[in-house]
């Protein structure tokens, strides 16, 4: 019998191995990247306290855009979380890609932090 592989296992997978090398410190907190297929959120993580020091998702109840999953979504969250860590005096992070591929909405999000005044 075949068996189908787990994506999601595969990608938790992946994960831990890059979260053993990387963590967050309250001065260069982890940008950790969630993505469902509805959704994208993002949070600026403390690892050393553990502690979310800011997040930004597309279900917020102040977010604009009508399709919440796709790259443009994706785009403004990056934005959102740029500008919170920002207020918060925060401008060097880790970026932490949640196992997933550089590629489509992580990517979006990740360039659009960036335009917005994070370093990473």
């Amino acid at each position: 019998m075949i068996t189908k592989l787990d994506k999601n296992a595969s990608r938790k997978k992946r994960h831990a191995r890059v979260r053993s090398k990387i963590t967050g410190t309250a001065e260069r907190p982890r940008l950790n990247v969630f993505r469902s297929n509805k959704y994208i959120y993002a949070q600026l993580i403390d690892d050393v306290n553990g502690v979310t020091l800011a997040s930004a998702s597309s279900a917020d109840k102040d977010f604009s855009l009508e399709t919440k999953g796709n790259v443009e979504a994706a785009a403004q969250v990056g934005e959102t979380i740029a500008k919170r860590a920002v207020e918060n005096g925060l401008k060097s992070v880790v970026f932490d890609r949640g196992g997933y591929l550089y590629h489509g909405r992580v990517k979006a999000l990740a360039e659009s932090a960036r335009e917005n005044g994070l370093e990473f």
